[in-house]
């Protein structure tokens, strides 16, 4: 799938559809909105499709009901961490976004800075730790500000932004309580910008990347889907240049983890070099209505509606028989 073509796509050829929503993640409330936006995008577009959560019900049903691909809008781990995308490689049923390995890969923050320090993309410093004791070494290694938060939860959930020592207690408690795996992150002030990546291998495209501007720079939970506070900026009005450094940066770091489908990537532009630094990809992003691929999208032309078919259609697995 070219990013910026829009293809005809039959809706009948894409047979029964199943929209993954819900999960058992601390994203399901996002999930679930995702969803829902989506399968109302297909069935407006004459997809037989159909909400399925796995929480409440058994993915081995998508099989006896005869499902023939599935549009997967969970968040979070249990969805997009490569376990759902392994059943429904066992099961042969083509499903959106990027396969086993790299699915599971990019929901390990400390996978994916380990694979792209080897590659040669420049992210931002950051320590393993496995107690308060650590956590404060990291703070006296990293420097002040510092972020830490959960190695496998999205959504900014259990991420605090640490200005002292006597923070990182607490900050790393509520990370833990996410997630056994914490790091802790050298903090980049600047502009915070996501691009997102459509297509597979030669075909992948960059699309337009946003500037995001949160109240007071916080960009959490509550701003990310709940308020109307946050400014979302597209065309991003970056200096001349920027945008297409950053797209081709973000395309590289796509492939790099061998993403297909779609992804998006968040990155943060040191205020005083200018100098863009990967924080860390989606590989399954979110589809509400603060979400950030269709905004993108449709800068680049292509409905809300267009773009979920055309994921849809570019449903895949590893390895097709």
């Amino acid at each position: 799938m070219n990013a910026m073509e829009r293809k005809t796509v039959d809706p009948k050829s894409l047979g029964k559809v199943a929209v993954l929503m819900g999960g058992r993640s601390a994203e399901r409330e996002v999930s679930l909105m995702s969803g829902n936006g989506v399968l109302a995008a297909l069935k407006s577009k004459g997809v037989d499709a159909h909400a399925f959560d796995p929480a409440e019900r058994s993915m081995d049903e998508l099989q006896r009901e005869g499902f023939q691909r599935c549009f997967i809008a969970l968040h979070g781990r249990f969805g997009e961490d490569g376990t759902v995308q392994g059943a429904l490689e066992l099961m042969g049923i083509p499903y959106t976004g990027p396969g086993v390995m790299a699915s599971s890969v990019a929901m390990d923050k400390l996978m994916t800075k380990r694979i792209w320090i080897a590659e040669g993309l420049d992210t931002p410093a950051w320590r393993q730790v496995r107690s308060v004791e650590e956590t404060v070494a990291a703070f006296k290694a990293l420097g002040s500000p510092m972020i830490i938060k959960p190695v496998r939860e999205g959504s900014t959930i259990g991420l605090t932004k640490v200005i002292s020592e006597d923070q990182c207690a607490a900050a790393y408690e509520l990370a833990a309580g996410q997630d056994p795996l914490v790091m802790c992150e050298q903090f980049i002030a600047g502009d915070e910008v996501t691009c997102p990546v459509l297509g597979t291998g030669a075909d992948a495209k960059a699309l337009p990347v946003i500037r995001i501007v949160a109240p007071e720079g916080n960009y959490d939970y509550q701003n990310k889907y709940f308020t109307d506070d946050t400014k979302y900026i597209v065309p991003c009005g970056l200096p001349e240049g920027e945008e297409e450094a950053i797209q081709a940066l973000v395309l590289k770091a796509y492939l790099t983890l061998d993403c297909r489908g779609w992804s998006r990537a968040d990155v943060m532009i040191d205020a005083k070099t200018r100098k863009p630094w990967l924080l860390e990809i989606n590989t399954s992003p979110g589809m509400t209505g603060h979400s950030l691929v269709p905004m993108s999208a449709k800068a680049a032309g292509l409905s809300y509606e267009d773009l979920c078919v055309a994921l849809l259609a570019s449903a895949a697995l590893d390895n097709a028989a």
